[in-house]
C-alpha cells in the first residue's frame, strides 16, 4: 500500500492544495484525539502527530512536511499540554518533549518525503528504460528511414511530449529533415548549430525565443562517420544527459545498419549483374565467332578465287570481307572483355623492351593507321619491363586503333614515354575534338564511349579493356584533353628492378673465325 502510495502520481500539484493538506491532516489528528485527552498518555498523543507528519509528507512532500511539524507541536502544546489552551509550558521537561517532538517530526518528514521522492525517480527511469527497450526492438525491425524517424518521434511523444526531427545529410551533402510527424511545435532550426553538431560528437542545446523550452542538437554519431543529428525541444529539471545519449545511440545505430543494408544490396545486385553480363558476353562471343570467321573465309574466296569477278561484285565482296573482319575484331574484344572479368588475369610476364610490342601493334593495325603518320619518341631510352606481351599488345592496338577512329584525316599519333623513379609513363596522344571534359572517368567504363552520338563505328569496350590490363599489371591509366587540342590516354607501368645485361666484349679482329 505504502509503495504504491509512493510510487503515485501527485495529484495535488498545486501548492496551495498541498500545504492545506498539511493543515487539515492536523486539524483531523487533533480533532480525533480531542474526545479522549484525559485517556490518552501524552507520548501516545506525540505519536498520533508524528503518524500525521509522515502521512503529510508521503503525500505532499517536503514543504507540507515542515509545515505539518510545526503545527503538530503547536496543537499538541496548545490542546493537550497543561495548562490546556495556552502555549505557556507547567513543567520544564515538557520544553524537551516539544523539542524532540519537532526534531523527530522534521527528520521523519524530510526522509519520508525524499523517499517518496526517489521512488518516483526511480519509477520514472525505469519506465524511460523500458521504453529505450522498446524503441530498441521497433528500431531493429525498421527498413526504411522514415519508420525510424516514427519511432523515435512517438517514444519522445509518450515520454516528455517531445516534438523531434530526425535530420540526415542528403546525397549532396545539405542536410534535410526526414519525416516531420512529430514535429508540429518545433521551433524553427539554427542552421550554424545544426552544422557544428553533424561536425561534432557533443550534443548543443539552443534557448529558443518566444518562451519556448530548451532544444537539443544530439549528433548521431557513427562506426565510421556521423550520420545525422537528431533535434528535440525538451524541457526536464532533471539531468536527462544520460538518456539523451542512449537515445541518441539506438538512432544513430539504426540510420548506420540501413545504410550498410543498402550498400550491402547494391553491392550484390552489381556482383549478380556483373556475373549474368560476363556470362552473356561469354556465350554470345562463342557463339557468333565460328559463323563470323566462315563468312570472312567465303568473302575473302570469292574476291580472290578464280573466274574474278566483275569490279561491281568485287567490291561488294570487298565490304562484305571488310566488315566481317571488323565483327570479328568486335567479337575478340568481348571475349577478352569477358576473360579479363571473370576472375584474376593470369599473366606471362617476362622482362623485355617497350619497342617490340609497339612495332607488333603497329604491325598488326596494318590499313587501319592509313593517313595517320605514328611518331614515337622516348622509347630508346626506356630499360627492360616486366610485363605481358600479347596483353601489352593489346592495350596499344586499342590506343592506336581509337586514335586513328577520332583524329581527323592526315592527323599524326604521337606515342611519348617517361621515365620516372617507379613507374614508365606511356602517352598515345591524337588529335580532334578530345573527350567530353565531363566524361573522363566514364570511358573507362563497359560499353561507355567517348561521344555517344557519332558515325564511328564501334562498342565502346576498348577503354575498358586497356583498364583492366594496365591495373592488372598494377599500373594505372588515366584520360585527359591537351592543352593545345586533341586527346591523350597514359598509362603506367612498374619499373620494377630490370635484371643487368652484360654486354660482350669486342673480338679484335680476326679471332673467332
Amino acid at each position: 500500500m505504502l509503495s504504491s502510495i509512493l510510487l503515485s502520481e501527485d495529484p495535488l500539484s498545486p501548492p496551495w492544495r498541498r500545504y492545506g493538506l498539511a493543515v487539515l491532516g492536523c486539524g483531523a489528528v487533533a480533532a480525533a484525539l480531542w474526545p479522549f485527552s484525559d485517556q490518552l498518555d501524552l507520548p501516545n498523543t506525540v505519536m498520533c502527530f508524528l503518524l500525521a507528519v509522515v502521512a503529510v509528507a508521503v503525500w505532499a512532500g517536503r514543504g507540507p512536511a515542515v509545515l505539518a511539524s510545526v503545527l503538530s507541536v503547536a496543537l499538541f502544546d496548545f490542546l493537550f499540554v497543561p495548562p490546556r489552551f495556552s502555549f505557556e509550558v507547567s513543567h520544564a521537561p515538557h520544553v524537551f518533549t516539544f523539542v524532540v517532538m519537532l526534531t523527530v517530526s522534521l527528520i521523519v518528514g524530510q526522509l519520508t518525503a525524499g523517499l517518496r521522492t526517489q521512488a518516483r525517480d526511480a519509477a520514472r527511469r525505469e519506465r524511460v528504460a523500458l521504453g529505450l527497450y522498446g524503441l530498441a526492438r521497433e528500431l531493429a525491425g525498421a527498413v526504411a528511414v522514415g519508420q525510424v524517424d516514427e519511432c523515435v518521434g512517438r517514444f519522445l511523444w509518450a515520454q516528455w511530449r517531445a516534438p523531434c526531427l530526425l535530420v540526415l545529410p542528403a546525397a549532396d551533402g545539405v542536410l534535410v529533415p526526414v519525416g516531420g510527424g512529430f514535429a508540429g511545435a518545433m521551433p524553427a532550426l539554427d542552421d550554424d548549430l545544426l552544422r557544428q553538431a553533424y561536425a561534432g560528437s557533443e550534443p548543443l542545446t539552443a534557448v529558443s525565443g518566444a518562451g519556448s523550452g530548451p532544444v537539443h542538437y544530439l549528433p548521431l554519431v557513427g562506426a565510421t562517420r556521423n550520420r545525422g543529428v537528431l533535434v528535440l525541444a525538451l524541457d526536464e529539471g532533471e539531468d536527462l544527459g544520460p538518456l539523451l545519449a542512449a537515445l541518441a545511440a539506438l538512432v544513430s545505430t539504426a540510420v548506420e545498419r540501413l545504410h550498410f543494408v543498402e550498400v550491402a544490396q547494391a553491392a550484390q545486385l552489381e556482383a549478380v549483374s556483373e556475373r549474368l553480363r560476363s556470362s552473356i558476353l561469354s556465350a554470345l562471343s562463342h557463339d557468333v565467332r565460328t559463323p563470323l570467321t566462315a563468312l570472312y573465309g567465303l568473302a575473302d574466296s570469292l574476291l580472290l578465287g578464280p573466274p574474278p569477278l566483275p569490279a561491281g561484285a568485287q567490291d561488294i565482296a570487298r565490304a562484305l570481307r571488310d566488315q566481317a573482319l571488323r565483327l570479328s575484331g568486335m567479337v575478340g574484344k568481348l571475349l577478352d572483355m569477358a576473360r579479363l572479368r571473370t576472375g584474376p588475369v593470369s599473366l606471362r610476364k617476362e622482362w623485355q623492351p617497350v619497342e617490340e610490342v609497339v612495332g607488333a601493334s603497329l604491325k598488326l593495325l596494318g590499313s587501319a593507321l592509313e593517313g595517320h603518320p605514328v611518331r614515337v619518341t622516348g622509347l630508346a631510352h626506356l630499360p627492360l619491363l616486366e610485363f605481358d606481351a600479347v596483353l601489352i599488345e593489346r592495350v596499344f592496338c586499342n590506343l592506336f586503333e581509337n586514335a586513328a577512329k577520332y583524329s581527323p584525316p592526315g592527323a599524326p599519333i604521337i606515342l611519348a614515354a617517361t621515365l620516372g623513379p617507379a613507374l614508365v609513363e606511356l602517352r598515345v596522344m591524337s588529335g580532334g575534338s578530345g573527350f567530353p571534359p565531363d566524361r573522363l572517368q566514364e570511358v573507362f567504363g563497359l560499353f561507355e564511349r567517348g561521344q555517344a552520338e557519332t558515325a564511328v563505328f564501334g562498342m565502346g569496350i576498348g577503354l575498358a579493356i586497356c583498364r583492366a590490363i594496365v591495373e592488372a599489371h598494377g599500373g594505372s591509366i588515366r584520360a585527359f584533353n591537351l592543352p593545345e587540342g586533341g586527346a591523350c590516354v597514359a598509362f603506367s607501368l612498374p619499373l620494377g628492378n630490370p635484371p643487368l645485361i652484360e654486354s660482350e666484349a669486342l673480338l679484335p679482329e680476326g679471332e673467332g673465325e
